[in-house]
This record gives C-alpha cells, sequence and structure tokens, in this order.
C-alpha cells in the first residue's frame, strides 16, 4: 500500500485554517487547534488562521483570497459542513472550486464509518482545487479533523508519501491558467 520513502526530501508546504462557527473565537477553537498542531508538528507551516461566521459569500470571499495569495499551498477548513440550515461550508468551498476532489469525500466517509458508524453519512466533508491551491472542507468535530489529518491528510501533503501524493503535482496545478495567459 502506501509508505514513506525516506530517500526523498520533506516538503513543507503553507497552510491556512479557516474555523467556521457563529459561537467560536479563537480561544474555544480546539479543531482549528488541532489542526494547527498537527500540521506544525508534522513540519508544515501556518500561513494564516482565521474564524468566520456561517456565511457562504463570506466563506467563499476568503477562500479565494487565499487561492490568490501565492504563500498559501492548502487551505483547510473545519465547521459548517453539516446538514443543518446554517451549514452552508461546503456550497461556499463549491463556490471556489475549479475541480473537486470526489475521492476524498468519500476516502473520508469510509474512514468516519469505522469510527462513528452510520452517522459517517452525516458529513459532508468535501477537497477540491482552486486557482493552484489545495482546499478541504472538514466537520467542526476535533475527532473529525484529526481522522481527516492522521489518516489522509498527513500522508498526501508529504512529498515522500509513495506511490504519490498531493504535494509532488502542486506546481502543475495551476497549469491550464499559465497556459492562457501566454
Amino acid at each position: 500500500m502506501s509508505r514513506i520513502d525516506e530517500s526523498r526530501p520533506f516538503v513543507p508546504v503553507r497552510i491556512a485554517i479557516l474555523t467556521v462557527s457563529d459561537t467560536r473565537g479563537l480561544d474555544q477553537d480546539k479543531s482549528g487547534d488541532t489542526l494547527v498542531a498537527r500540521l506544525e508538528g508534522a513540519g508544515h507551516v501556518l500561513a494564516d488562521r482565521t474564524i468566520l461566521k456561517d456565511e457562504r459569500v463570506e466563506i467563499a470571499d476568503q477562500l479565494r483570497i487565499w487561492t490568490e495569495n501565492p504563500e498559501i499551498d492548502v487551505i483547510i477548513s473545519t465547521g459548517g459542513t453539516g446538514l443543518t440550515g446554517r451549514d452552508v461550508t461546503v456550497e461556499a468551498h463549491r463556490d471556489v472550486y475549479e475541480k473537486e476532489i470526489d475521492a476524498f469525500s468519500t476516502l473520508f466517509t469510509m474512514i468516519s464509518f469505522n469510527k462513528i458508524g452510520t452517522s459517517a453519512v452525516q458529513s459532508r466533508a468535501t477537497g477540491g482545487v482552486a486557482n493552484g491551491t489545495y482546499l478541504f472542507a472538514l466537520p467542526g468535530s476535533t475527532g473529525a479533523c484529526k481522522d481527516a489529518w492522521d489518516e489522509i491528510l498527513k500522508f498526501q501533503l508529504d512529498y515522500r508519501h509513495m506511490p504519490c501524493n498531493f504535494v509532488e503535482i502542486l506546481p502543475r496545478l495551476d497549469e491550464h491558467l499559465k497556459r492562457s495567459k501566454g
């Protein structure tokens, strides 16, 4: 299956964390803290971090700002992926995506099912690409953030992960934009 090739160099990526919540501030953001601790523990760089309320336009605007920033390679949001009327993070992400990473949702659901059974059906975690940047929307629970990082993102954001990973194709994500300019 997959493995880390220690002969390849580790390549840190710059990650922005967005927490979507109508009620939490940075001092209560356990899911955001969990993601920051994990990404920094893996050797990556926290590029930016903020909290926004569950407002689709505001979330999409922030995602667009970050995808236009060459100092950000990956955006991970937490919260707002459920089924209630205020849960609009997935829709905001899809407003920004050029391409959706369908298998991210599938794999996250499989991992969640092994942990929480059929309750996994209530999550709408998603991933995509826009403007040469990876975007991932995770549920707001700390457990879900741990699962997504520990079982998917930790590996896919490690250049040494074989047989393939997100980092090695990062420079090619926006090649269609470069072609259209030239």
